[in-house]
């Protein structure tokens, strides 16, 4: 400025004297010319000759208009940033405030809070490890317990004025004067030293902390009213006004790295927003919240039957460390399915539908559960768990799966990638299409027999209802029709099995055999229709009616349909795996191989065997040994199906059978068979052998050479009297299926002879292998 001043004063006089030397000049010209100069017309914006005016009125309104414009939008533009500067001023101002009421309040409520502080000795200050927001402190379960215990009018000190001139960081060190300490009880972490200024305040009137914040939400309660004052005599104790209730809460970092779910909610019974996360501070970068369920798993099994289950232990086995995720729509852990057909209709227990547990033929008790809970570990702690385990996501179906980016999506949009994976999806029960077309009501009085959740549903229907029909003569429905036949003697309940086929399991047993077997059925309780077909159903006068081809017409109250699977292949289409036209299913290799890392058991696959070719197979001892050997495969094993699964059916505790291989009544049999003695029937086995899932037991056992019966054995012959038995079923003069009727613990024999694949000349002499002729 100086400097500018110092040139003007010396300028200003030449300035003067050249403005003064024009005038003088234009004066003189004026004078010597003796008129004005010419004034020049002025230029127009038109085309036209000089002086129009009216387009000079159109262009002063356009560039008036223009500025009127410009003026407005700049006049609402300074407003608004005025506006929004004014309340960043207010923020910014209310910050500081809020930022020690945070830290106060996590100081002081170290135990409602969560809250473990750093060691003071080692960092200098009491810094608090968790740091909870107000929302979160207005979460936490002691917080209505603190505001109950403040008074309504001020509390006598507030930190609030000192907090306005310190920054965030500052602001959480004590103040130099000494007040009383707050104490941690016995047990507890030592709590920061926080130690209280107390100005002379009027209790009429607000505090300076009062004036200048921002007025509370109703949500969130303000950080007056979350600080307490240090207490006097009349009043309790911090550590006895913020005990907590005794919900679970993160009581150290320590704890919050042990325990898998490591999440500190406690909701609030009236809040309607979600709880807030605790954030933990500890020198690190603060870790969200863990979600319910991995986004990885380096074991993958969809579905949670048998065949999933005999997986998991199966890579478990062979490697121990192994994180195993199982992924079932069903809200059940692994079950195993037969007893639903079977001994839990025989149970006395009257809650058996809730204990889900029986008595075997044996007398022995065990749950249809693989497992109980503790068991498994929650899916939650899969990724962290140190020595791996098996988790199950219930109640969540897979409905996509991309095999390139080898990962699958939920029901719930939710992805989840693998390194391997097994499809295990099991199948679905067939309906019959007349009752699909009959419309809702004879639809909700039909039960397609699968799920736990079924059998508990027919259970309630047989107690409540006088009449119950089932179609299907297969194993599912020959075994219902027994145990509700059974039911029938003490309720009255009339049932009724009707199936195509002229006797029951006419499409596995031997005519002869069939027959034979429908009589039995029919000494239970049984109303047996042979050759019915269902022509048509109907709801009229609270009945079914079920109508025949052959003009039988049959009244019942409940259906059952046990028509036969379906096996579930709705991941074939988005994973780009084959089904088999022929058989159904996934279509895989003997190693039971879809893909690269991608394998299939139980019900859904279609493998190839190496003795009997590309079968598809639906019992309960193939999901256990197609699970076994695709969870050993899954670990490297690299073995082909070779281990010929069995399966049995038990029609009541006195006649039973158990097969393997190929049994088709299409195919030649022979049946050679004896007289049967008390300990020939499922109860005596079971006592024997102490278990009821026969092939939990029969499927670990390895034939040797069996040494045959040295009692001749009689003509083959077919009596009116099957007591025991075994029947062979052949193709091209080659045992590819046997039957053992009434004769149990011989199934690893079977499982030679059909593995050896040999022609016989006489099986009379192979069924002495089996000592049948033994009393």
């Amino acid at each position: 400025m100086l400097t500018c001043r110092t040139a003007w004063k010396k300028l200003a006089p030449l300035a003067r004297a050249n403005s003064t030397q024009c005038r003088q000049s234009g004066r003189r010209t004026v004078l010597n010319n003796g008129r004005r100069p010419t004034l020049i017309p002025k230029a127009h914006m038109s085309t036209g000759a000089g002086g129009a005016g009216r387009e000079n009125a159109v262009y002063a309104l356009l560039v008036g208009g223009t500025c009127l414009a410009g003026g407005v939008y700049a006049y609402r533009t300074a407003k608004a940033d005025g506006r929004r500067y004014q309340e960043r001023l207010e923020q910014m101002s209310s910050t500081p405030d809020r930022a020690v009421g945070e830290e106060l309040v996590t100081s002081v409520q170290s135990e409602p809070l969560a809250v473990q502080t750093a060691d003071t000795e080692e960092t200098g200050a009491a810094e608090p490890v968790v740091e909870a927001s107000l929302e979160e402190a207005a979460e936490q379960p002691a917080a209505p317990a603190v505001e109950d215990a403040v008074p309504e009018q001020e509390p006598e000190s507030s930190p609030a004025p000192a907090a306005e001139e310190a920054p965030p960081s500052e602001a959480a060190e004590p103040a130099p004067a000494a007040e009383p300490e707050v104490e941690a009880s016995p047990g507890e972490a030592a709590a920061p030293v926080v130690e209280y200024e107390t100005p002379p305040a009027v209790p009429s009137e607000p505090s300076p902390a009062e004036l200048t914040e921002l007025p509370p939400t109703p949500s969130e309660p303000s950080p007056a009213e979350l600080i307490e004052s240090p207490p006097t005599p009349s009043e309790p104790s911090p550590a006895e006004v913020t005990d907590p209730p005794p919900a679970p809460v993160v009581e150290s970092v320590e704890s919050v790295e042990s325990e898998s779910t490591a999440v500190a909610e406690s909701p609030v019974a009236e809040s309607p927003e979600p709880p807030s996360e605790v954030v933990a501070k500890s020198g690190l970068d603060s870790a969200p919240s863990p979600v319910k369920f991995p986004t990885h798993a380096p074991y993958l099994l969809i579905g949670g039957g048998t065949a999933s289950f005999a997986a998991a232990r199966s890579i478990r086995a062979r490697d121990p460390g192994a994180r195993v995720l199982i992924v079932t729509d069903e809200p059940d852990l692994p079950y195993m399915r037969p007893p639903l057909s079977k001994e839990l209709w025989f149970s006395d227990d009257p809650n058996v539908t809730e204990t889900l547990r029986f008595k075997q033929w044996n007398g022995k008790e065990r749950s249809i559960y693989f497992q109980p809970s503790s068991f498994y570990i929650s899916p939650a702690e899969l990724e962290s768990a140190e020595n791996g385990g098996v988790a199950v996501l219930s109640g969540r179906k897979v409905v996509h799966m991309d095999v390139r980016g080898n990962k699958i999506q939920l029901d719930d949009n939710t992805e989840i990638s693998y390194d391997k994976c097994l499809i295990a999806t099991g199948g679905v029960p067939r309906n019959l299409q007349v009752i699909e077309r009959a419309g809702e009501e004879v639809m909700k009085r039909t039960t397609l027999f699968r799920k736990l959740e079924d059998f508990r549903s027919l259970d309630k229907v047989s107690r409540t209802l006088k009449s119950i029909t089932i179609i299907g003569g297969g194993f599912l429905g020959s075994e219902l029709a027994c145990a509700l036949g059974r039911r029938s003697d003490e309720s009255a309940l009339e049932v009724i099995q009707m199936f195509p086929e002229r006797g029951n399991m006419g499409k596995v047993l031997p005519e002869y055999l069939s027959n034979w077997t429908t009589e039995k059925v029919k000494n239970e309780g049984v109303k047996v229709l042979a050759e019915a077909l269902v022509k048509s159903v109907t709801f009229q006068d609270d009945k079914l009616e079920i109508q025949l081809k052959d003009g039988r017409l049959i009244k019942t109250d409940h259906i059952v349909a046990a028509v036969g699977l379906e096996p579930n292949v709705d991941l074939a289409k988005s994973a780009g795996l084959e089904v088999d036209s022929d058989f159904g299913g996934y279509r895989v290799n003997a190693e039971l191989q879809a893909r690269a890392n991608i394998w299939v058991a139980g019900d859904a696959a279609c493998f190839y065997d190496i003795r009997l070719g590309r079968r598809r197979v639906e019992h309960h001892d193939h999901a256990v040994v197609s699970g076994r050997l695709a969870g050993e495969n899954m670990t490297g094993a690299n073995k082909p199906y070779w281990h010929q699964s069995m399966f049995w059916s038990d029609l009541g505790p006195d006649v039973g059978y158990e097969a393997i291989g190929i049994v088709d009544s299409s195919l030649p049999t022979v049946g050679v068979f004896a007289k049967a003695t008390e300990k020939d029937t499922p109860k005596a086995a079971t006592e024997q052998s102490g278990t009821g899932i026969r092939s939990e037991s029969e499927t670990e056992d390895v034939a040797t050479s069996p040494v045959a019966s040295s009692t001749p054995a009689p003509a083959v012959q077919h009596k009116d009297d099957y007591g025991k038995g075994v029947i062979f079923y052949l193709r091209d003069k080659v045992v590819v299926g046997i039957i053992l009727w009434n004769v149990f613990n011989r199934m690893p024999i079977a499982r030679k002879i059909i593995k050896d694949g040999e022609e016989h000349a006489d099986l009379n002499e192979v069924a002495k292998l089996f000592n049948i002729h033994e009393d």
